[in-house]
């Protein structure tokens, strides 16, 4: 990323889980939203360990001074960054090797992405109230390092059996509530890979919210086991 990446870690064994922040978040963000609070029991018990990783969105997606494909790229990058850094580090701090991915909003999108495009290195998404379509922020331009970032577009047109394989042996949940203003977004998702026999869960809580924090850190506690 060519710079320091800031990082929260709560926890000191359990399954790692590596926690996307939203549009505007960092990696504070789940402790300054309550939802670390909440998260108590997995951390006091030793179930989970989390890694509540540095912002993505601001430098890429909603980088309205840069182009669009500027914008994909400096999200590459921030993957590479988590696949060739945060990964190794995790490794170290913890030799559980299952791997949970979970954010919300954007963050959903990034831990869904992430797995399937590394099916191998991650085990499990929590996608809380997400949207996968990024098409929204790049103006219109069409380009295959867009489409390859872009699951809504690649997953439908993926044809090789063994890589379907792969993602499919991931436990992928995608979470809304009652009033989720992402339900269409995920419902399409959820589509998509349906349309693939890629088995998951599509999960709507029967709740109604005008803050999804009051909900999302439970939502992500009682889909951690």
């Amino acid at each position: 990323m060519g710079k320091e990446m800031e990082l929260l870690i709560f926890g000191d064994e359990g399954t790692p889980v590596i926690v996307f922040p939203s549009v505007h978040g960092n990696y504070r963000e789940w402790e300054e939203k309550g939802g670390i609070k909440v998260l108590s029991e997995q951390i006091d018990e030793g179930y989970n360990q989390f890694f509540c990783v540095d912002s993505f969105a601001e430098e890429s997606f909603m980088n309205e001074t840069i182009d669009p494909l500027t914008r994909v790229l400096r999200f590459t990058q921030y993957q590479a960054y988590i696949m060739d850094e945060l990964l190794p580090f995790i490794s170290d701090e913890n030799s559980n090797p299952y791997f949970i991915t979970t954010g919300v909003a954007i963050g959903a999108y990034c831990a869904l992405l992430m797995a399937l495009k590394y099916p191998t290195n991650f085990h499990k998404v929590v996608g809380i109230c997400g949207y996968y379509d990024i098409s929204v922020h790049m103006d219109g331009v069409v380009d295959d390092n867009i489409y390859f970032n872009n699951p809504v577009e690649f997953i439908p047109n993926l044809n090789d059996e063994k890589l379907l394989k792969m993602i499919s042996s991931v436990d992928i949940r995608l979470l809304n509530y009652k009033n989720d203003p992402t339900k269409d977004e995920t419902r399409q998702m959820s589509d998509v890979l349906w349309l693939k026999f890629i088995e998951h869960e599509h999960y709507v809580w029967d709740e109604e919210t005008p803050d999804l924090w009051t909900l999302a850190p439970n939502m992500l506690k009682d889909n951690l086991f």
